[in-house]
């Protein structure tokens, strides 16, 4: 990737795919970050999404998993425009209740993002990988139950009554906006 450093100002294009809402959390924390020095647009990337690429300098791309695999939306934007995204400062992050693991929180040790990121041609300047929620009561039954019987095997809470089990380390977030900011502004200034 050519370094490419932002001015502040520039504008951070912010695309994510989500299930419960709880990456659409974590990427409006960022923002709340980013924005005290760039302008950022949030957008939620569905399948008829169609974004200028022309008017961002940078972006920052986070996906959830359902079952093991991250959105087929996400991968195929990423297949179509893997060019742009290695020639500016981006960076991708994601979302599994894997993640809670201490053992299993980063792009190297997260078997879900380790592969996915394995799989695709953009080599993203920052990475992270985040523990994210259950939302029990919002699941339908059969979802409900095959999140349950995952959490049973791996040892985590099956309470279905919970209306949210957030496992989110808001602190390692807060980081990760701040290293991309860095990164980006090419200052290690301090929120």
């Amino acid at each position: 990737m050519n370094k490419v450093v932002l001015n502040e100002g520039d504008k951070v294009l912010l695309l994510y795919t989500t299930h419960e809402k709880q990456t659409l959390k974590i990427m409006q924390r960022i923002k709340s970050h980013l924005d005290k020095k760039l302008s950022c647009d949030l957008i939620e990337l569905l399948p008829t999404a169609q974004i200028d690429l022309n008017h961002y300098q940078a972006a920052l791309l986070g996906s959830s998993i359902r079952y093991g695999f991250y959105s087929k939306v996400m991968k195929k934007f990423i297949q179509q425009h893997y060019q742009y995204l290695n020639n500016v400062p981006s960076g991708f992050f994601g979302v599994n209740v894997v993640a809670r693991k201490a053992n299993k929180n980063t792009p190297e040790t997260n078997l879900y993002t380790k592969k996915f990121l394995a799989s695709i041609p953009w080599r993203p300047t920052i990475a992270a990988v985040f523990a994210g929620a259950l939302y029990y009561p919002q699941y339908n039954w059969f979802d409900r139950n095959m999140i349950r019987f995952i959490m049973w095997l791996g040892k985590g809470d099956t309470d279905v009554t919970k209306p949210v089990i957030e496992f989110t380390d808001w602190q390692k977030v807060d980081q990760f906006a701040h290293q991309f900011l860095t990164q980006t502004l090419g200052s290690s200034e301090t929120f």
